[in-house]
């Protein structure tokens, strides 16, 4: 990765790539409108483990990124968690 910063697309491919690593599935079967729980079958765990390889991966590039658990709780779908992440990295 890059040091620039990360634009939209760039934000849904790692959080779409880390996904797939961890549910051991196709990146291709995951799109922004996927639901963590219904559609990707996602647990807390995975979701905690997307968490921990995102914060993981952003903190080298934005100091400090992290994602809260009380927000955690607000991502439902992929495109919930694009949209939080690169909110985080424009505002930081």
């Amino acid at each position: 990765m890059g040091g620039g910063p990360l634009g939209r697309p760039q934000v849904f491919e790692l959080i779409r790539d880390q996904l797939a690593d961890i549910l051991e599935i196709e990146p291709a079967g995951i799109s922004e409108s996927s639901s963590f729980a219904e559609d990707l079958d996602a647990d807390s765990l995975a979701l905690i483990e997307l968490v921990e390889a995102l914060e993981e991966e952003l903190g080298e590039r934005s100091v400090g990124f992290r994602i809260d658990d009380e927000d955690l709780e607000d991502l439902r779908t992929v495109r919930d968690a694009v949209d939080y992440v690169y909110a985080k990295l424009e505002g930081a």
